[in-house]
């Protein structure tokens, strides 16, 4: 494959990856515990290198997920205080943590390959080459691989819990009320979210990937209120946005994965608009429709 194959793949891996796991985030309103999250797993990437001296896969996504979960308890426990509003602790706590990894890596940045650009832009071009090799033997870009071992993660995980993810997401009384433990399912999902972010930290950034977190579900939920064909309309959008990226960065010579996070918010608004321009011709007609049902009993007298 040409590099710009890998990288249009890459991009595509990286946006199903996010779109399908996101979209629970986007049931259960809470999109910017994704913001949180996809921010406070830096420090964990810093501080897994200094421990290990390594980069690795599995380093990574341990530190990863543990500042991912501690995200989410921390928030919850600021909320629970009463003192604090829900949106003013996810504030506390991801700024917190944020801070904290800038400053670890502004320490640190002649041992590790990450800066405050890769960090918070990511650069998927360079993706084709950092390749994974295996016995002295290329086997494709690295991020291709992760990012892929994370989507199939992430659609067994959906599969497998697919009913209590549900009750969980739409209804959180409802699956205490049946026995779930719906703290536990959510500290699980979030474990997801953190391992989604990490695979897909390096090639969109901190910031770029709440986009692909966030946006395809969102867009999703406006054209459906099924769970099943919201999770697979959430990975098409997210797909198309990562296609349409693409080539729009290639044509104007941008920054890629910028160019994905705008098509998905472009793809975003024209749903709105069609949606809503839908629902007034269907009002009305509904309208239209009641009146005539009004006067035909008098014209018929």
């Amino acid at each position: 494959m040409s590099p710009d194959m890998w990288v249009l793949l890459t991009g595509i891996l990286a946006a199903v990856a996010c779109g399908v796991i996101g979209s629970f985030l986007v049931l259960r309103q809470n999109a910017m515990l994704g913001d949180a999250i996809s921010h406070s797993v830096l420090p964990g990437l810093v501080i897994a290198f200094l421990i290990t001296s390594s980069r690795g896969v599995v380093p990574m996504i341990v530190g990863a997920a543990v500042m991912g979960i501690a995200t989410a308890y921390l928030t919850e426990v600021l909320d629970r205080t009463r003192n604090v509003y829900r949106d003013g602790a996810l504030g506390i706590v991801f700024t917190f943590m944020f801070a904290v990894g800038v400053i670890l890596i502004a320490i640190y940045a002649d041992q590790i390959d990450l800066d405050q650009d890769c960090v918070l832009y990511g650069e998927i071009a360079y993706t084709p080459w950092d390749v994974a090799v295996v016995g002295g033997k290329s086997l494709g870009p690295r991020a291709v691989w992760i990012l892929g071992g994370v989507l199939l993660a992430n659609l067994a995980f959906i599969f497998s819990f697919y009913k209590q993810l549900k009750i969980c997401s739409f209804d959180p009384a409802m699956a205490r009320a049946v026995g779930l433990n719906e703290r536990l399912w959510h500290y699980l999902l979030m474990t997801m979210v953190s391992l989604t972010v990490v695979a897909a930290f390096e090639s969109v950034g901190a910031i770029l990937v709440v986009a692909m977190l966030i946006v395809p579900g969102a867009t999703a939920y406006l054209l459906t209120h099924r769970l099943s064909v919201m999770l697979v309309l959430s990975g098409v959008i997210g797909a198309a946005s990562a296609i349409g990226g693409f080539f729009a960065a290639s044509a104007i010579d941008a920054s890629i994965s910028g160019a994905m996070a705008v098509v998905s918010g472009l793809i975003l608004a024209i749903v709105m608009i069609t949606t809503i321009l839908v629902r007034r011709i269907s009002a009305k007609r509904h309208v239209r429709a009641s009146r005539e049902n009004e006067t035909a009993p008098v014209q018929s007298m």
